[in-house]
């Protein structure tokens, strides 16, 4: 047992923070606090209107933002992220909602956490480079459109339809729209939306979001205007509770935490690298952050938050607003925590149609068209790829279009490698050793070929060779020369293996000839070269290979005495 909880520490101590990690904060604390309350004040509405978008409420945002900034911001591997509730975890989350209700999302949260945490001490962070940019592109895309398509029925002032497909939903609210217009939301969702977008040019610094939906809120309470409202919000956060679990639901939750446990990797390591780019000198620790976001998610459902991950759009205006610590994501927290503890009756006049519009604008904000229509133009396989990904966030799910879109990559890749392997027919000339006259040469050409394999033999590639090998023309000997193979797989050892065995078949003569060193064991395991190697066919160099076949071809009476070679080379 002592052991066992030795090892345990052992995986789990460097995923702690140290004292270096905090000492940042005593440096500028000006800075980091004045970047934290920017912050606070751009991620209110999003808190409120994400909380809102998930199924779970206005004060389930809040609490999200509170307490997963907090943790994350103590425990996670980056110095500027700034964590909470997000419109990709709430694409994730409304099908969740819709089958399980609101136990069924705190529990997949807490299940989530469990597994972040297992994948930081695995050490999975470091995978996250291998993500290509189409993929990260064609995601960013899809999930833009959800968060818009999500927010039609607030932006229209109607009822959310049932249904967890987007598409669907907002159908049905364009038609009960149409039957009963409600003219007034349409309009406060299409000016916050405006002044956000608008301003946001203008004057990037200036929280547009919080001074649109204030105003919306003011003018909607001075005119009465026939709007539907976010509705009455707790003044504290509640008290943590596991009152929502349900052990026999736990199983069935399984997979679609493995949803959200990925999706909020993602989303996190995603956010830690764009931050290290706006930034100088900042550099993440990838399995921390997955470490402080399982955290995170285990202890957000105890207050009744939805599952949460690190925010791309928070942490970019926390570092343009000069965070230079962790202080900056605290501050944040802190100052949302005051606004439920004496904001909490103001918040709960906000028009659901400005939190609408404050999305609208996000999603259409995260959208860079000149880098998707970069992305699409580069290579077809990336405008594929991009696209894929996309459509798939929108018809499925955001975790299966990931996977789908790493596929197809994977699958294009695999073609490109393979189609650089090549099987080249190359002159003896520059391997003849020593001086030999024209007709020599020309008598060797006609019962000698040598190729050349460049590039890897795998599997992709092992077949095209076979037929290109098998189908040579009827010569005495094949040389075989090895030395530019890259790899060497299981399926391109066999296929070798069949085409040595098929030309054998026919009485030609193979010889190998410079296998590299690393290249021994797929060979010998599978027993290609083993018959050749006995036989003394498997040859370092080129020239003692033709060598070889020389003595051979005297041998067999298809060359005059006076041209043969011994195995050295001499004449």
């Amino acid at each position: 047992m002592i052991r066992m909880i030795d090892g345990a520490w052992a995986c789990v101590r460097p995923l702690l923070p140290t004292r270096t990690d905090f000492t940042p904060m005593r440096r500028q604390p000006r800075r980091d606090l004045l970047a934290g309350v920017t912050v606070a004040i751009v991620a209110l509405p999003l808190a409120l209107g994400f909380g809102i978008s998930s199924g779970l409420g206005a004060a389930a945002g809040l609490a999200t933002a509170v307490i997963a900034g907090t943790l994350a911001a103590l425990f996670g591997g980056s110095n500027l992220q700034v964590s909470g509730p997000t419109g990709a975890m709430t694409v994730v989350l409304v099908p969740i909602v819709h089958q399980y209700g609101r136990s069924g999302v705190l529990t997949v949260g807490l299940l989530a956490g469990v597994l972040l945490i297992a994948l930081a001490v695995a050490g999975a962070g470091r995978y996250m480079r291998y993500v290509p940019a189409p993929v990260v592109e064609g995601f960013t895309l899809g999930i833009a459109c959800v968060i818009a398509l999500q927010q039609v029925p607030a932006a229209l002032g109607v009822p959310t339809p049932k249904g967890d497909k987007v598409v669907g939903v907002a159908l049905r609210a364009v038609e009960e729209f149409a039957r009963h217009p409600r003219w007034a939301a349409v309009g406060v969702a299409a000016g916050v939306a405006a002044v956000m977008l608008v301003g946001a040019r203008r004057r990037p610094t200036i929280p547009f979001s919080l001074l649109g939906v204030a105003f919306v809120t003011v003018l909607a309470e001075a005119v009465h205007l026939d709007v539907r409202r976010i509705g009455s919000l707790p003044a504290a956060l509640p008290a943590p509770t596991l009152g929502f679990l349900d052990p026999s639901m736990l199983i069935s939750l399984l997979t679609p935490a493995v949803a959200v446990a990925a999706l909020a990797a993602l989303e996190s390591l995603l956010s830690a690298a764009v931050a290290d780019a706006m930034s100088v000198n900042q550099q993440h620790d990838p399995d921390r952050e997955l470490f402080g976001q399982g955290l995170a998610n285990l202890a957000v459902p105890l207050f009744g938050g939805v599952p949460a991950t690190a925010a791309i759009a928070r942490t970019a205006v926390n570092v343009r607003a000069g965070a230079y610590s962790r202080l900056a994501a605290l501050t944040h927290a802190v100052v949302l925590a005051v606004v439920v503890l004496v904001a909490a009756p103001l918040v709960a006049r906000i028009p659901l149609a400005a939190l609408a519009g404050v999305l609208l604008a996000t999603a259409t904000r995260m959208v860079e068209v000149g880098s998707v229509r970069a992305m699409a133009r580069a290579t077809r396989g990336d405008g594929v790829v991009l696209a894929l990904t996309a459509i798939a966030t929108l018809a499925l799910d955001l975790v299966m279009a990931v996977i789908l879109g790493l596929a197809v990559t994977a699958v294009l890749a695999l073609r490109s490698v393979a189609m650089n392997a090549r099987l080249v027919e190359v002159s003896l000339t520059e391997d003849l050793p020593g001086d030999h006259r024209g007709e020599e040469r020309a008598l060797l050409a006609e019962h000698i070929i040598a190729y050349r394999l460049d590039g890897p033999l795998f599997f992709a590639a092992a077949h095209r060779f076979l037929l290109e090998l098998t189908g040579t023309a009827d010569v005495s000997v094949i040389i075989l020369r090895m030395s530019r193979v890259t790899t060497i797989d299981a399926t391109g050892a066999l296929v070798l293996r069949d085409a040595i065995e098929k030309l054998e078949h026919r009485k030609i003569t193979v010889l190998v000839s410079g296998i590299r060193t690393d290249h021994h064991r797929p060979l010998d395991a599978l027993g290609v070269i083993t018959r050749l190697r006995h036989d003394g066919r498997v040859f370092a160099t080129t020239p003692e290979a033709i060598a070889f076949a020389r003595i051979r071809l005297h041998d067999a009476g298809l060359l005059p005495a006076a041209l043969t070679l011994d195995p050295a080379g001499n004449g």
